[in-house]
């Protein structure tokens, strides 16, 4: 697979997994300023999201979303720990963990692809990284 393809395969994993995670977290945010920068969070994965889709197509490639098992176990993975604990400060460790590894994961990725790749690409992966590393910031202000 060229290094665009996956490039813009994580990008597209990455962003629907933070789209379907924080779809099944927002309902259960009591704090109103928090759920605020959740909802906004959601609105840029869908963002990016909606632009590694385009981009995939534009150069012929086909989304390679998650899989269902993957799905189903990171839904349940929520479930579990929310369980007893739903609480502003909880979920925002449980989204600053998953941002970590979506930052480790994209500059290996950046690292390993970005004299192969695409500019644009490649901008939107940093685009991304930047991104996670900034909703890593704004979330330690909940803890």
């Amino acid at each position: 697979m060229s290094a665009d393809a996956e490039m813009l395969n994580f990008i597209y994993q990455n962003s629907q997994m933070g789209v379907e995670t924080l779809n099944q977290l927002i309902p259960m945010i009591d704090n109103e300023a928090f759920k605020k920068r959740i909802e906004a969070q959601l609105k840029e994965y869908e963002q990016i999201h909606e632009e590694a889709k385009k981009l995939l197509n534009r150069h012929g490639y086909d989304e390679k979303g998650i899989g269902a098992l993957e799905k189903i176990m990171a839904y349940l993975m929520i479930d579990m720990k929310t369980l007893m604990d739903k609480s502003s400060s909880h979920i925002a460790e449980m989204l600053i963990q998953g941002s970590n590894m979506g930052i480790i994961d994209a500059v290996k990725r950046i690292n390993q692809y970005e004299k192969e790749a695409e500019k644009e690409v490649t901008a939107l992966m940093k685009r991304l990284l930047k991104f996670e590393e900034n909703n890593v910031e704004r979330l330690k202000e909940a803890l």
